[in-house]
């Protein structure tokens, strides 16, 4: 019984193997398109050239400049948006801590209110700088007239600056995409804070708040689209006009103005 069950499992070794089948041919242009989709995802793209954010936008000359590199960019939208509306202007608000203290002191309160609780601050400490704010108590912030979630928030953003985790002045040097993740990071800050403190207080040149509702309106109108283009579809469309977006979104809200205007209608 063993010998046989040896002879059997040494038969069973020694059972040639099966010729493997032959490979069916592919049609001459079958096998040339799998060739290429073969080598298309083999080969690694090619780097294209490192990103840099433009200069900063914090003079006339330079925002010239700026809307003078976006028309070559898109000759014809941006032709268009200059000849109805002309040039954006300025805008340009506080940078640094200051600017982000102004920015959040004014959310939900009237313009008067905000500056008067702003002057409250500036008057309560000579320097209103990150070491200041961490050493005040809450009395000292609430006497100025800050809500306790506005109290959170500065406080928050004196912590994340004096910690480095908010490296302010690296900012505008960072692709916006990288700026405003940093900025909303913070505890209360939000995308539109983040948006409006990079466009209109550091003045990043690349800056795109593609969930604003008025620059979604105007980028339908400038473009003659048939519905307004969600923040996805905002995205997409501003590919086109990096690294100088941030210009697009100034020269959009004024051709948004612009247009209302001439139509009768008031735009805050």
């Amino acid at each position: 019984m063993a010998r046989s069950a040896k002879a059997a499992v040494k038969a069973k070794a020694k059972k040639p193997a099966a010729k493997p089948k032959a490979a069916v041919k592919k049609p001459a242009k079958k096998r040339a398109a799998s060739k290429a989709r073969t080598r298309r995802a083999a080969t690694p793209l090619a780097a294209g050239p490192a990103y840099h954010p433009g200069p900063l936008i914090v003079d006339d000359a330079i925002l010239a400049h700026a809307v003078a590199e976006l028309h070559k960019l898109d000759p014809d939208a941006v032709g268009h948006m200059l000849e109805r509306a002309g040039h954006p202007p300025l805008r340009h608000g506080r940078r640094g801590f200051d600017g982000l203290v102004s920015i959040v002191v004014s959310q939900q309160v009237s313009v008067a209110s905000a500056d008067a609780i702003f002057g409250r601050l500036k008057a309560a400490f000579r320097e209103l700088e990150p070491q200041a704010i961490l050493a005040a108590s809450d009395d000292d912030l609430k006497a100025c007239g800050l809500s306790r979630p506005k109290m959170r928030t500065i406080n928050a953003l004196a912590e994340a600056i004096h910690t480095g985790a908010l490296p302010l002045e690296q900012l505008g040097t960072m692709p916006p995409e990288e700026a405003h993740a940093t900025l909303v990071a913070v505890h209360g800050i939000g995308p539109w804070t983040a948006d409006i403190y990079l466009l209109f207080c550091l003045g990043h040149p690349d800056a795109w708040p593609v969930g604003d509702i008025a620059l979604q309106e105007a980028a339908k109108l400038a473009l003659n689209l048939k519905k307004r283009p969600d923040a996805k579809a905002l995205h997409k469309i501003g590919e086109r006009w990096r690294p100088w977006r941030g210009v697009a979104a100034r020269l959009l809200w004024t051709y948004y103005r612009a247009v209302k205007a001439r139509e009768g209608v008031k735009v805050d």
